[in-house]
C-alpha cells in the first residue's frame, strides 16, 4: 500500500469539494462552510489512519530486519568464538610442547656434560658414556662373567686411554685375566698398571698381583722378585705387608 502524497490528497478533496460548489447556491455560507470542514476532516483521518498503518508495517519491517542482523552478528561472533578457543587450545598446547622439548633438550644436554665424580679419593672430571661404560664393566665382573668383563675393560682403556678410570680398567683387566687362569694375560695387564699409571694407587694391588700369577705360573723366581719390589717401592702399603708374609713363606 503506497502513503497518499499531498497532491493526491487535495484530488481527493476537489473531488468531494466540487459537488458542494456545484450546490453553493442552495446553501448559505455558514452551511457551505462547515460541510467544507467536515469533509476536510474526515481526508485528514483518512490520511492520517493510511499513513498510521504504513508506518506500522514499516516499523515491524525494520524491527525484522533488525532481529536478523542480529541473529546473523551473534552467529559471527559465536563462531568467532569458537576459532578463538580453538587457537588458544593450539597455543596452549604449542607451548606445552616447547616447554617439553626444552625440558627434553636440557635432559640431553646434562647427559653429555662432564660430572665431577670421586675416584679413588680424587675428584676428576669424566664424561658421562665414559663412566657408563667403566661401570658396565666393573658390573659385568662382579657378577662373575669375566670373560665379558676383560672384553669391555679392554675396550674401554683402547677408547678412553687418558681416563681417570683407566687405571682402575687396567688394574681389573688384569684381575679378570687372572679370574680367567690366563696368568701370562693378567702380568702383562698388571705390567701396564704399573709402568703406564705408576701414579695409581692400584698399582701395589697390581704387583701384588704380578706376584701372585708368576706363583701359579710355577715361576718362583720371578714372583719372589716382584714380592721385593712391591715390599721396597710401596712399604706402607696392605699390599706390601701381604708381600712380607708371601716372602717369609717362600724362604
Amino acid at each position: 500500500m503506497n502513503i497518499l502524497s499531498p497532491s493526491r490528497l487535495a484530488c481527493l478533496f476537489l473531488a468531494a469539494w466540487m459537488p458542494l460548489q456545484a450546490s453553493a447556491g442552495l446553501l448559505d455560507d455558514e452551511e457551505a462552510r462547515k460541510a467544507i470542514l467536515d469533509l476536510r476532516a474526515k481526508v485528514d483521518n483518512i490520511a492520517r489512519d493510511l499513513n498510521a498503518r504504513i508506518d506500522t508495517k514499516s516499523d515491524k519491517s525494520a524491527a525484522i530486519e533488525a532481529l536478523n542482523q542480529h541473529e546473523q552478528t551473534m552467529q559471527e561472533l559465536a563462531r568467532l568464538r569458537g576459532q578463538l578457543e580453538v587457537l588458544a587450545n593450539e597455543i596452549n598446547k604449542a607451548q606445552n610442547n616447547q616447554k617439553q622439548f626444552y625440558a627434553d633438550l636440557d635432559a640431553r644436554i646434562k647427559k653429555l656434560e662432564p660430572r665431577q665424580e670421586t675416584i679413588d679419593g680424587q675428584t676428576a672430571e669424566v664424561q658421562p658414556a665414559e663412566k657408563t661404560s667403566y661401570d658396565t664393566a666393573t658390573q659385568l665382573f662382579q657378577s662373575g662373567d669375566y670373560k665379558a668383563a676383560a672384553t669391555a675393560l679392554q675396550d674401554f682403556v683402547r677408547r678412553y686411554p687418558e681416563s681417570a678410570y683407566a687405571s682402575n680398567a687396567q688394574y681389573w683387566l688384569g684381575n679378570a685375566y687372572y679370574a680367567l687362569g690366563d696368568y701370562k694375560k693378567a702380568i702383562a695387564a698388571q705390567e701396564v698398571v704399573t709402568k703406564t699409571y705408576n701414579s695409581s694407587s692400584k698399582v701395589p694391588d697390581a704387583m701384588l698381583n704380578i706376584a701372585s700369577s708368576y706363583t701359579l705360573l710355577k715361576d718362583n723366581k720371578n714372583a719372589k722378585k716382584a714380592l721385593q719390589q712391591l715390599v721396597s717401592k710401596y712399604p706402607g702399603s696392605s699390599a706390601a705387608q701381604t708381600a712380607r708374609d708371601r716372602l717369609a713363606s717362600l724362604k
